[in-house]
């Protein structure tokens, strides 16, 4: 016999972790809903078209592909077919990595029914044919926001709001670093390496990974000079406070247009920030890269304090991911939260609300027919004063009943038996102190309220 099991870096979720992950999804959609961003859903697979060239060359090495169904080697010479053609007649489809790419192609395709700026959130999940680890999953949930049709920047300052908001909720301390991609192209004007922007931010982006040894290594490999990568090395401790680096910055660039215009924008989106009154620190890591190609001007990334885990949230502007499409000159913005990092850190710091784990107030035994009528009626009373209940289902052993009440975590437990019910009474039982008392089922309500 096959021993049952999930693909790796896939879970199951028992009713406890559904009840914590839905804690989670309704605080993150609380936020968003009131900063006015609307729901929508897109399908789990998209066309490789739509999905392949937009994430980098690592990014599509790690983006799941779905066979064709059926003969898809029918009329095909499998001896004189390319691998490039052979791989279009065997999938043409994959599951999305992201929420982003497929959130441009949902705009470029419903352009005519969106109005402009069009705030939306999104909560489904993402697959990545990465290796998992903790707090890396191949299967996960992805919550994001963004926002197209406009260039403003104060939209990344209520990004970052909204950002400061879900987590305060949480009670989670965080860090939101900030950076600019026009500040990494400015360092790689500096460096003399323009062309090369795209291999410097992926090797920058995995600093914190691999450290700045392997990450220089990186980059002689990558094909940059040993002189661009010793010019690089002050990045690297680049300290002071956010002005105090803005300041270093704008000396450096003095010779760079697009470097100058990366920290503007970066000045422009803290103050912002200041008149936000945004909780949560901010800093400016010129490190950060993120290493998704479609970023084109503010990137974010937030970490969590106290925990020893990667981050749990991130985005960044992007100003032609639409364009790839066929819609030109329409600017976004957004954020994704990471769902799984997000509980993971919620059960290590033992923040989840402890009513989650008992969710259910009471349970009715059921002494048979008669009773199970009768007690029905307190049942619906119960639940019509939005308090979670249930009756067993079948005629037991009390005994059974209540081992049931006990290992679900029950409270409370209400008996009606001869007696009750010829003196339209209730038993309640706390199942605590195992003290009992009848009961009108108003003054039971009453209680359980409590």
């Amino acid at each position: 016999m096959i021993k049952p099991s999930i693909p790796k870096g896939t879970r199951d979720f028992s009713p406890i972790e559904m009840m914590r992950r839905n804690y989670i999804f309704q605080t993150i959609r609380s936020v968003f809903e009131k900063h006015a961003y609307l729901p929508i859903e897109t399908p789990s697979m998209e066309n490789l078209s739509t999905l392949m060239g937009k994430y980098g060359e690592e990014g599509d090495r790690l983006l799941f592909k779905i066979l064709n169904s059926g003969d898809f080697t029918q009329g095909v010479d499998m001896n004189e077919t390319s691998s490039t053609r052979l791989a279009t007649h065997i999938c043409e489809k994959g599951l999305r990595y992201d929420l982003t790419v497929p959130f441009a192609r949902y705009v470029v395709q419903h352009q005519s029914e969106i109005i402009f700026p069009f705030k939306r959130y999104q909560m489904q999940p993402v697959w990545r044919a990465d290796r998992p680890q903790k707090g890396r999953y191949r299967e996960f949930y992805q919550c994001d926001a963004d926002v197209v049709g406009t260039n403003s920047l104060l939209n990344e300052a209520e990004l970052m709001q909204i950002t400061s908001e879900v987590f305060e909720k949480f009670g989670i301390d965080v860090v939101i670093k900030v950076n600019n991609r026009k500040i990494l192209s400015g360092i790689a004007d500096v460096l003399g390496e323009a062309d090369k922007i795209t291999d410097i931010c992926t090797a920058i982006d995995k600093l914190d990974k691999i450290g700045k040894e392997n990450v220089c290594n990186e980059l002689l490999e990558r094909g940059i000079s040993q002189e661009a990568i010793e010019k690089l090395q002050p990045f690297f401790d680049f300290s002071g406070t956010n002005e105090e680096k803005l300041d270093k910055l704008a000396t450096i660039f003095a010779g760079s247009e697009i470097g100058t215009k990366g920290v503007a924008e970066i000045r422009e989106m803290l103050d912002y920030a200041a008149v936000l009154e945004i909780k949560a620190n901010i800093e400016l890591d010129i490190t950060l890269a993120r290493g998704l190609n479609y970023y084109t001007g503010a990137i974010f990334e937030v970490k969590a304090l106290n925990v020893s885990i990667g981050s749990i949230s991130g985005g960044g502007r992007y100003d032609n991911l639409t364009g790839i499409f066929g819609l030109k000159n329409v600017s976004g913005v957004g954020i994704s939260y990471g769902a799984e990092r997000i509980y993971d850190v919620l059960n290590e710091l033992q923040l989840f609300p402890k009513s989650l784990e008992n969710p259910i107030k009471v349970l009715i035994i059921n002494f048979g027919n008669e009773e199970e009528r009768y007690a029905l009626g307190a049942l619906q009373a119960i639940r019509k004063a939005g308090i979670v209940g249930e009756i067993f289902p079948d005629k037991a052993k009390i005994g059974k009943q209540m081992t049931f009440a006990n290992n679900k975590g029950i409270p409370y437990v209400i008996m009606a038996g001869e007696d009750e019910i010829k003196e339209n009474v209730f038993t309640l039982k706390n199942m605590e102190s195992g003290e009992q008392e009848k009961l009108s089922i108003d003054k039971i309500v009453e209680i359980l309220k409590k």
